[in-house]
């Protein structure tokens, strides 16, 4: 029987390729992207204070746009090519057709699917970072900050883990979609350069109101939904393991909101529209390195320990420790990346079932892979004590790693440009620094403050703006 001329391979599609594969695969892609933009540039640009709403969006928008070159440049094949040292790949890049073309390193899929997917996670990673300096750094440091991350802090993340050749991939860790590449890294990084920065002006930092509570919620809901394709993506073929990620991933985000919001009550006595962003955020970071490789009913119990312990570090333990005190973090990246991370990380090695690590990893040494719970359970408890013990070697790695590389290029960027605003700038904010406003309808639309763009006509759907001179009039 011959097959249908849509299934018959062609140069096009090569035989060794899987069309429903790459079709699910660019789709996840695009979910993690819109995850960034314009999920995390309209929830920084909304949860920000009104006069940083734009550099705040801004600060998203261009890491997402300086990542992706710097990752078809050098940082894929740094992160998943051949092996320079134990834990990095020779740079190289991704650009010639005859690369790009061929089949990727996993699954069944051309490498420019496989380049791009891991792209948009290589740039959200450092969009996240960029929650823990809104409100202050020098925008001209973070254009440089943003290309050196991801070349000397991801990159080595990214190949000692991920890539096949990599030293924590060859001991056995599991970390699913990026609860240490992407989520500890970024947390503790942004805690670092947080560090060095320097807190917002002390006014901002006491009386920081969100601008947009509605858009809050619009953003947080890209993020929550784009994570379908950030757990749901990491197998790379569309499997039953895709679909289990996906829906421990959305059971655990709910139950760490419910639990967030239930501890709100209890301790202040309402429940709050941030609260239950930050419990989504810790939920859906906690699963991430568990997702495809645990049971429903443990994705629930990480769930409710997503929701009560980075609860307890950001509203009890944050304000008893004076380190804690002393950083600046403005939307709590740490507790909700760096804390909720490491604890999905450590919970996969408690959780793991070996039977899921098989199907989603699909190599002969995959009983390697083995969580604590099942080996106690199958009288493998040394292999599920070693399993423990790779995930916190793993975990230490990632931090000394971002704090040492951060702190590093933090003092390097700071011998050309200042890692800190001007005082002016600080005073006024987005004008200051952009010569932008985000909102510059005031006074009932009697008044629209331009800066840039002259001799231009606004039309709404009342009123035509005509600019000149820096300033809109209403006609």
């Amino acid at each position: 029987m011959e097959l249908p001329s849509n299934l018959i391979p062609d140069e096009a599609s090569p035989e060794w390729m899987n069309k429903g594969d790459n079709a699910w695969q660019l789709t996840t892609a695009t979910l993690v992207g819109l995850q960034t933009i314009p999920g995390l540039v309209i929830l920084y640009g909304s949860m920000a204070k009104r006069k940083w709403a734009i550099n705040s969006a801004f600060m998203a928008f261009y890491a997402f746009a300086m990542v992706l070159v710097c990752w078809v440049g050098w940082g894929f094949r740094m992160s998943f090519g051949d092996k320079l040292v134990f834990f990095l790949g020779k740079p190289g890049v991704a650009l010639d057709e005859k690369f790009l073309l061929k089949r990727a390193f996993a699954g069944y899929l051309p490498t420019a699917t496989m380049v791009f997917f891991q792209s948009v996670f290589a740039a959200i990673t450092v969009v996240l970072i960029a929650g823990s300096l809104l409100g202050r750094m020098n925008f001209r440091a973070w254009i440089l900050f943003v290309p050196l991350w991801s070349t000397f802090s991801y990159t080595i993340a990214a190949f000692s883990i991920w890539c096949p050749q990599g030293w924590l991939a060859k001991l056995g860790v599991i970390d699913f979609a990026g609860g240490f590449v992407i989520h500890l890294s970024a947390g503790v990084a942004g805690f670092t350069a947080a560090f060095w920065v320097g807190p917002r002006a002390e006014k901002d930092r006491r009386n920081c109101p969100p601008n947009n509570v509605i858009l809050m919620l619009a953003g947080a809901g890209l993020l929550w939904m784009g994570w379908s394709g950030f757990n749901g993506g990491a197998p790379f073929v569309a499997s039953t393991i895709s679909g289990l990620a996906i829906l421990n991933t959305h059971v655990c985000t709910a139950t760490s909101i419910l639990t967030w919001l239930l501890l709100d009550s209890l301790f202040f006595g309402k429940p709050s529209v941030l609260g239950a962003i930050q419990g989504m955020i810790t939920g859906l970071v906690c699963i991430t390195p568990a997702a495809g490789v645990v049971q429903c009913w443990a994705a629930i119990i990480m769930g409710i320990i997503s929701g009560s312990v980075p609860w307890y570090t950001m509203m009890v333990l944050h304000n008893k420790v004076k380190l804690l005190k002393l950083v600046d973090d403005p939307i709590a990246i740490f507790h909700t990346h760096a804390i909720a991370g490491g604890l999905g990380g450590i919970l996969t090695g408690f959780f793991a079932v070996p039977k899921l690590c098989r199907l989603f990893y699909m190599v002969t040494d995959w009983e390697k892979y083995l969580g604590l719970v099942y080996g106690l359970q199958n009288g493998r408890t040394p292999a599920g004590f070693k399993q423990m013990g790779i995930q916190i070697a793993a975990m230490v790695f990632v931090i000394v790693l971002n704090v040492v590389v951060t702190s590093i290029i933090c003092w390097f960027i700071g011998l050309i440009v200042p890692l800190r605003m001007s005082d002016e700038e600080l005073e006024n904010g987005d004008d200051a620094v952009h010569g932008e406003e985000a909102f510059a309808l005031w006074h009932e639309g009697e008044r629209l403050v331009g800066r840039r763009h002259n001799n231009k006509v606004y039309d709404t759907h009342e009123f035509s703006f005509v600019e000149s001179k820096g300033e809109v009039q209403m006609v």
